[in-house]
């Protein structure tokens, strides 16, 4: 076992980690990924309960092999329950679920449901994703920053697109960090002004630099930019998508915005859609390194699974 191992509670919101604890787990989470048989054990003999209000590829799959490799076993509790509070209270979705599970993940619309299910559950809970925060995903991809820049403190990310989860997660963890953020979005798509205020003083206190703006020729020198799709799972109608799509166009993240940046990296949560956010050439090329962040989501959720077994 690695000496930097941390302890958790559970894994709910960027917000409740301090900037040691994310080094501590972005650390363990590299020694997993150098030395996964020194781990194959963590979870042998425990099982985890994975709720999915809604639909994933990378965050199944991440989760599901990643207890494996652990040595744990998954047991994945899609949308046939309906959503969290309809059928079932949340309280008594969490009490039952701990009597047979020794964790919960859960991939849900609301904070709220995270929220409740950690206040009644008596195991850890991880959330693998609710319209607020991302923190599994921000985390992944301060482990990619980490592998490709020797210095997270002297790293310049800015995040081009739809103030949402990801871009929330990621302000909140680069802020805690040290880590200099820069946030361009539309006018109107900005995250609400709470988050905002807690990444301000956050900033604040690590002495890092927190931008927001709408002008997407004021981005200033980044060494990495990130986008995330423009529309949302669920948000597809196309009457709406066309409006969508003609406000975020000059936001677009191509080979002539990163130039004009001088970045040198590109990240993308995916899915993509390319030609939209993204181009394709720009995501398929060397300065991309999306499947990179694809494969640290497992090893950074071994991580947090190992520093909430760790007591």
């Amino acid at each position: 076992m690695s000496k930097e191992l941390i302890q958790l509670s559970n894994f709910l919101a960027d917000d409740q980690l301090t900037k040691s604890e994310l080094l501590a787990l972005i650390e363990l989470a590299i020694n997993i990924k150098k030395n996964p048989e020194d781990y194959n054990q963590v979870l042998a003999g425990k099982s985890v309960a994975m709720i999915f209000e809604k639909p994933s590829l990378r965050t199944h799959v991440s989760f599901d092999m990643g207890i494996n490799k652990l040595g744990g076993h998954a047991l994945y509790l899609g949308q046939q329950n309906g959503k969290l509070g309809e059928r079932e209270r949340v309280s008594d979705y969490a009490k039952n679920l701990s009597c047979f599970a020794d964790a919960i993940v859960a991939r849900v619309f609301s904070h709220e449901s995270i929220k409740g299910l950690a206040e009644h559950a008596s195991v850890p809970v991880v959330n693998a994703l609710c319209d607020l925060y991302h923190p599994c995903q921000a985390l992944a991809d301060f482990v990619t920053l980490s592998e490709n820049y020797p210095d997270l403190s002297q790293v310049k990310l800015a995040y081009v697109g739809d103030g949402n989860n990801v871009s929330n997660s990621l302000m909140i963890m680069a802020a805690t960090l040290g880590v200099d953020f820069t946030l361009v979005c539309p006018q109107g798509c900005e995250p609400e002004q709470g988050l905002i205020e807690k990444t301000q003083k956050l900033a604040q206190a690590s002495g890092s630099k927190f931008i927001l703006t709408n002008d997407i020729d004021a981005i200033g020198q980044q060494d990495v930019i990130y986008t995330d799709t423009w529309v949302s799972m669920g948000d597809e109608d196309p009457s709406k998508k066309a409006a969508v799509l003609a406000k975020f166009a000059p936001y677009q993240v191509n080979h002539a915005l990163m130039a004009k940046a001088q970045a040198t990296t590109v990240l993308h949560c995916q899915p993509a859609h390319l030609e939209e956010e993204i181009t394709t050439e720009l995501f398929d090329s060397e300065l991309s390194k999306v499947f990179q962040q694809a494969e640290n989501r497992m090893w950074a959720q071994n991580a947090v699974l190992v520093a909430l077994f760790s007591n």
